[in-house]
């Protein structure tokens, strides 16, 4: 999800907060998920989750 420059710093979406919540419960890494990150920090989190978790199901 690519967004213009001065959205980054926006809260995050509805969208990507139930992504994190859902990704990170996956990943047995419920610290990761925060109610109050920015959509920038939430796009990096999300990419980072989803990696991890394809790496582990590549195994």
């Amino acid at each position: 999800m690519s967004r213009l420059p001065d959205q980054a710093d926006a809260p995050m979406t509805p969208r990507q907060s139930a992504m994190l919540r859902s990704l990170s419960a996956e990943a047995y890494q419920p610290k990761l998920f925060a109610k109050n990150l920015t959509a920038r920090e939430a796009e990096r989190r999300i990419a980072a989750l989803r990696a991890e978790i394809e790496l582990a199901n590549s195994v």
